[in-house]
């Protein structure tokens, strides 16, 4: 499709935007070596020639090389935004002029957001690439005349895949969805270290402030809940951990981490991190009793596990006092500090997972879509694995690509694990 058709058909904030936006991808490509090596692979095979593929992302320069490697493959690729305030004007006006039609701009309302969607589904997309969820929800419930143009999609995140489960649960899926977010070379690196990396950027990046000697209270210790904390650690922090889970709160002790109930941990906590995916985990209750001063940031999917509505209605008075971060003045003169208006810390305030981190998640992601085209028409509608031959090729090509060698089993070694003798 030509330049300036895509031009037309795109709703953005600026395309003259688009040489920094380039300059932003460029840089992130030199970081990116398996990629690199998959858009080498893809521009000569074409493996999704014909193919229309909508991504659900956010759209920072990481994610515009993963658009462009499928664009590359041979792909009709539209782009929204999976998250208004991580939107990157420049970076989508570099996609725009590089031939992906996109629909986003940063700070976009809710009913833009939604309305930005149903215009990438007017152009029935046969993959997603989603991010929460959000697209295939929306597919499924408003436009179900879609669903059978749907080859299938990729899932990012762990809280896409708790509303994808409950989805299946109940019979509604209705396309294959690959579980990408559950990838060993996704989860064990990318929620990780790229959640610990990334939100501490975003931090103290917004806050300007140290983070040694501080409280630091980690509210679920998932694998990104894991990342956060050991980041907080090696900054010097005491770390509080509160979980629902007695397994993961058995984790967080042996650790060397304090375990706790919320309420008791909220008067002695300077910073506040949710990683739960659930609605309200920090309330009225907590709030009524929260230290002076505290900050309070998100870095799940959805700007729902700090309650915002209990933080205005306890505020007497509320003021943005720096780039990304509101306060809140309760009656008896106590300030709480809300970062990125509790959206994602990392990308709503950051720049989001180091290159190298989400060189291996979007390589997951490239390969899967691959892997879907190829099988189209064959597998069930469900939530399927990423296939071990994907996993353990990302994570030999990452190897390959620092010059690293690993042993093989020798005949010997292969036969006697084989045995069950």
């Amino acid at each position: 499709m030509k330049l300036e058709n895509i031009s037309q058909q795109s709703l953005i904030r600026d395309l003259g935007l688009a040489p920094e936006g380039l300059l932003k991808i460029e840089w992130v490509k030199m970081h990116m070596p398996i990629m690199n090596e998959l858009y080498r692979q893809f521009s000569q095979e074409k493996p999704l020639a014909g193919r229309r593929i909508l991504l659900c992302l956010h759209l920072e320069a990481k994610t515009a090389y993963l658009a462009l490697t499928l664009l590359a493959a041979g792909a009709d690729v539209t782009v929204v935004a999976s998250n208004p305030l991580s939107t990157q004007d420049d970076v989508v006006a570099g996609l725009v002029a590089s031939g992906v039609r996109a629909f986003a701009w940063h700070g976009s309302t809710t009913e833009e957001y939604f309305a930005n969607i149903h215009r990438a589904l007017d152009y029935h997309p046969e993959i997603i690439i989603d991010d929460g969820g959000d697209v295939v929800t929306l597919l499924h419930t408003e436009r179900p005349e879609q669903v059978t143009e749907v080859v299938g999609g990729c899932e990012e995140t762990t809280t896409g895949l708790v509303r994808l489960r409950s989805m299946e649960r109940d019979g509604l899926l209705r396309f294959p969805m690959i579980a990408v977010n559950d990838a060993l070379m996704k989860y064990l690196f990318d929620n990780r270290y790229g959640t610990g990396q990334s939100v501490w950027d975003g931090i103290m990046r917004t806050t300007n402030l140290v983070i040694a000697g501080k409280t630091v209270v980690v509210v679920g210790y998932g694998w990104c809940g894991k990342g956060v904390a050991m980041r907080a650690k090696g900054l010097g922090a005491r770390i509080i951990v509160t979980e629902i889970d007695p397994i993961k709160a058995n984790e967080a002790l042996m650790d060397g981490f304090e375990v706790m109930p919320l309420l008791a941990a909220a008067p002695q906590g300077d910073f506040f991190i949710t990683v739960t995916g659930n609605v309200s985990v920090i309330r009225r209750e907590h709030l009524e009793v929260i230290k002076d001063k505290a900050i309070l940031a998100n870095a799940g999917h959805f700007d729902v596990e700090i309650n915002k509505s209990d933080l205005a209605s306890l505020a007497i008075s509320t003021r943005t006092v720096r780039n990304n971060i509101e306060e809140f003045v309760f009656p008896d003169g106590r300030r709480v500090y809300l970062l990125a208006q509790g959206r994602l810390v990392n990308l709503a305030a950051g720049d989001g997972h180091p290159a190298e981190v989400m060189d291996t998640s979007f390589s997951l992601q490239a390969l899967s879509a691959r892997y879907l085209a190829e099988n189209a028409g064959r597998l069930e509608p469900r939530i399927i694995k990423v296939p071990a031959e994907i996993d353990q090729l990302v994570a030999h090509l990452r190897l390959q690509s620092r010059g690293i060698q690993i042993d093989r089993l020798t005949p010997e070694q292969e036969k006697y694990l084989a045995s069950w003798q």
